[in-house]
Formats: structure tokens, sequence, C-alpha cells
């Protein structure tokens, strides 16, 4: 069951749901928009490893814009910081955003219970599209969880994204034994 516009607003009033900034402008009959941050990031080697630590190197969109080029993979994120500590979050794109060609994620639209931080975006596009740092770029939905939570994401040992921060992230496959 995804939670509706006044189920989100409970919700946050109750403190299990904080997006920061939030705007009501941005509320959606069942969905909270979020949008692009000023920092992209690309990664340095084209030829990615999952068992080694890939790095990438970060950089500002500039005020008038950038140009995503296709065949390259950019991680952006989200301007608004959220916790979700009672539902299920899931991030996708708008339908504008995908009209443009622009794929937000590859396959990690999904969040877990506990998941506190903004979000990383694993960007594509399928033409040349040029982008704005603060553009509408996602969309939040919540689902219901069923039963109880025995280990909230943000309270598990090997969580690997729990560092607050306003910039992409890159992979951390490479921290999983296989």
């Amino acid at each position: 069951m995804i939670l509706s516009d006044k189920r989100i607003l409970e919700e946050i009033d109750k403190g299990t749901i904080i997006i920061e900034p939030f705007k009501p402008e941005c509320l959606g009959t069942n969905s909270y928009d979020v949008h692009l941050g000023k920092y992209l990031a690309t990664y340095k080697d084209r030829v990615l490893d999952a068992k080694s630590h890939n790095k990438i190197e970060h950089f500002e969109i500039p005020k008038e814009g950038f140009v995503l080029q296709p065949g390259t993979l950019y991680l952006g994120v989200t301007v608004e910081y959220t916790e979700t500590h009672g539902h299920v979050p899931f991030l996708e794109g708008k339908s504008s955003t995908g009209r443009l060609g622009i794929d937000i994620h590859a396959t990690a639209g999904k969040g877990d219970v506990g998941f506190c931080n903004t979000w990383t975006l694993e960007i594509s596009c399928v033409q040349p599209v040029k982008i704005y740092a603060g553009m509408p770029i996602g969309q939040l939905i919540y689902f219901v969880v069923e039963g109880n939570i025995e280990n909230m994401y943000n309270t598990k040992d090997n969580a690997k994204y729990n560092n607050k921060t306003t910039k992409p992230v890159e992979s951390m496959m490479w921290k999983n034994n296989f």
C-alpha cells in the first residue's frame, strides 16, 4: 500500500518521515518531488571492477547547466535529505524527466527502513540533454511495512551508505565478500 499525500503529512508530523527541506508544493497525491543537487560525479576509470574501490571525481553543475552525454554514468544527489523510520521509500523518476530521456537510477530505487541521507542517483541518458541544479529529478513514494523491523538500516553495522553527505557516493560493492 502506497501512502497518500495526507498520510505522508501525518507521518511527517509523527516524525517517522523526515524531508529537509520540505516544501508543501512538492507534495503530490501520493509522492514527494525531489530535486537535483549541485554536485555530480563520474568514475575516474572507464572500466569498473566490482571487487575494487572505483574512485569518482566530483564536480559542480554550472549555473548555466551541464550537458549529460550518452554512454556515461553520472552520479547525482538529491537536494533533499530524508529519513524513513516506518516505511519503505522508493525513488522513481518523474515522467517529465523520463520524457527527456533521463534515467535517475539503474537498479537502486528502493531504500531501506531506517535510511537517513540524501539519495545518490545513477543518472544516464539516451541523447545529450542539459540539466540544472535544483531541477525536479524524481519522486519519493512510501510503502507500508508488514511486521516489526528487527534491523533498521541506520543501526546496521554493515550499512555501507550511512555517512551523511551532500555529494554523490560511489559504489561500495567492493566491501562485500564474494
